[in-house]
């Protein structure tokens, strides 16, 4: 039975003794955190009178995600800014309520959970913020920040066992017994992010979900954190979401990958595998701007077209479809894969509404050239379409130019 066939395990199931030795038990992987069918919306509106009446729209920031989250493993879920990931991190731990689907740990569902209910979770499932400095409290001291969870969970016998607790974590993650009683402010940055792993491992989670713990810091500070990251997932057995947009840090760190595009999984698999051989289009497009150290190796860059989609109307269909250079053509294209990409990336900056006439007109009249309507529908054409407008076959070449017109002319239905 494979790990994926695992998920409905009953809660006790997951918490294997392991060998005598103290190693992970034999057989497939453990379920600790799964997300099935996620979803998480937000409401969007533009006034007082869309939220008095439910006008507006919904961002769809995670949704229909499956995840899941082995035991002692790290995960790692990339993707480019604004794509969910750090909102789908937040919605595992419920500090986002979801809006649909569930969570679950070591089978039990935790979906919605909050205050008291969702007390105990807390207590194995942690996060590591993003900006170390805006996660710290200036007006406590480290050993404040540090025994805090403590006794909010009951750790802890007395104040002084605490304070012996707190101090043996900050001498674990690189610290030093005596910056106790130091502020947050008197730190670096890669100190005050090991205060934020201490208070998180304060109560011996099972679960840390790291939400770019390392983009706020200098790169020599990163691959001090990673590591250490590393060591403490084997000291502490953690099982580890690592959320992140640097595919570099991936490689060094993860033992699968989830890539994200616009709230949605589009691919998940072990951390070579997909270095060396990407399913999607949009995982290969990321893989080939991740920079190599070997000058002898050359990796061709692929440049997407066009910008994101709105997640509040993402395009039916593949989600990346709008963007993919691997888009397949109609059966009745007269013409190459190559060109229905050039032609079917201006027909989605028309429909998204980047190409704007009267910036055009601008341009053109500060450069001293022709500015009248057909000069600015020729430029149009020339700077939003990839490639030569000439090699298109003639019926797209001439819908090309007949959108360029119409929005010209200010008929932005008839250029769609």
């Amino acid at each position: 039975m494979s790990a994926d066939t695992d998920a409905d395990a009953a809660p006790d199931a997951d918490t294997g003794s392991g060998s005598v030795d103290g190693s992970p038990p034999a057989g497939p992987p453990r379920i600790v955190l799964e997300a099935v069918k996620l979803e998480k919306y937000f409401e969007q509106s533009d006034g007082i009178v869309d939220r008095l009446l439910g006008g507006g729209g919904r961002v769809k920031a995670v949704d229909g995600v499956d995840l899941r989250l082995h035991r002692g493993e790290t995960l790692a879920v990339v993707g480019e800014s604004g794509c969910g990931k750090s909102t789908l991190g937040q919605s595992l731990l419920n500090l986002h309520a979801p809006t649909g689907g569930s969570v679950r740990y070591r089978g039990e569902d935790i979906t919605g959970l909050s205050g008291r209910r969702m007390r105990p979770y807390r207590e194995k499932l942690q996060m590591i913020f993003q900006d170390p400095l805006a996660s710290l409290n200036p007006r406590q001291t480290v050993g404040d920040i540090v025994t805090a969870p403590m006794e909010v969970h009951g750790i802890g016998d007395s104040d002084a066992d605490r304070r012996e607790r707190a101090t043996d974590l900050l001498e674990r993650v690189g610290l030093e017994a005596n910056h106790f009683d130091r502020y947050p402010s008197q730190f670096s940055g890669g100190q005050q992010q090991r205060v934020g792993i201490a208070r998180a491992l304060a109560v011996e989670p099972d679960v840390l979900v790291a939400d770019e713990p390392v983009s706020a810091l200098d790169v020599s500070v990163q691959a001090q954190i990673l590591n250490l990251l590393d060591e403490l997932q084997a000291e502490f057995d953690l099982s580890i979401l690592f959320i992140t947009h640097d595919l570099s840090v991936v490689r060094h760190i993860a033992d699968r990958v989830a890539v994200m595009y616009l709230g949605e999984i589009v691919e998940t698999a072990p951390t070579d595998a997909l270095f060396a051989a990407p399913d999607h289009p949009y995982t290969e497009s990321l893989l080939s701007a991740v920079p190599r150290i070997d000058p002898e190796v050359r990796t061709e860059r692929i440049l997407l077209e066009g910008t994101v989609p709105s997640p509040l109307d993402p395009p039916a269909g593949c989600r990346f479809h709008t963007r993919c250079p691997a888009v397949i053509p109609p059966a009745d294209w007269p013409a190459d894969q190559p060109a229905f990409r050039r032609a079917f990336t201006f027909r989605n900056r028309v429909e998204a509404g980047e190409l704007d006439p009267g910036a055009a007109r601008r341009r053109l009249d500060a450069e001293g050239r022709e500015s009248d309507d057909a000069a600015v529908a020729r430029h149009l054409v020339e700077t939003s379409l990839p490639g030569d407008a000439a090699a298109l076959p003639a019926g797209a070449r001439d819908a090309v130019e007949s959108a360029a017109r119409a929005l010209v002319d200010g008929e932005a239905a008839d250029a769609r």
